[in-house]
């Protein structure tokens, strides 16, 4: 047998079997491959709203405006915590937000999120009531689906903080930075 049809052979038997690297690669790892695991699906970037930018490249930093959550989901995202929506409600909202970030910054990553190499800050602001002392479990929506997407890369320092309004009545809205490969 020649070498050529040794290597042909040998390569059409690692992908029937799901062993070259780009079968595995995607199968098993990456940013992506984990958020289907997880059994959420990545919306595409939103646009503004208003007069900004939805993220900012700085060097090997990637900005991310505030992003807020849906508002066409079973479960409500939109008014205070505390009042029209439970922590769990919150929690949810600030999941859904994770995901809108996930979104800006696959593109300002041209389109692959594992050039991330670390999460730096969130800072999470809820709409809440003045006695509402739990902004911390709902923030928690959005650091725990980071970690869970980029490990303990995906752990940032972060702010979770209760306000009396945020735009369109959202329960959350949160901003990050990230530290990518250039």
């Amino acid at each position: 047998m020649n070498r050529r049809l040794f290597f042909e052979m040998m390569g059409t038997a690692a992908v029937a079997m799901g062993v070259s690297k780009s079968a595995n690669s995607e199968s098993m790892h990456g940013a992506e491959a984990k958020i289907k695991q997880l059994g959420f699906i990545l919306p595409e970037a939103a646009r503004p709203v208003a007069v900004y930018v939805p993220y900012r490249l700085s060097g090997n930093q990637v900005f991310i405006a505030g992003q807020i959550p849906p508002n066409d989901l079973p479960t409500p995202t939109y008014g205070k915590v505390g009042k029209d929506l439970t922590v769990e409600e919150g929690y949810i909202a600030a999941q859904q937000v994770g995901l809108r970030i996930l979104a800006q910054l696959k593109a300002a990553c041209d389109g692959d999120l594992d050039r991330v190499v670390k999460c730096i800050q969130i800072r999470g602001f809820v709409n809440c009531t003045d006695n509402f002392t739990k902004q911390s479990n709902v923030i928690n929506g959005v650091s725990e689906i980071l970690r869970d997407v980029f490990g303990e890369a995906g752990m940032g320092a972060r702010a979770a903080l209760g306000v009396n309004s945020l735009p369109l009545n959202a329960a959350v809205e949160i901003e990050s930075i990230f530290e990518i490969r250039t």
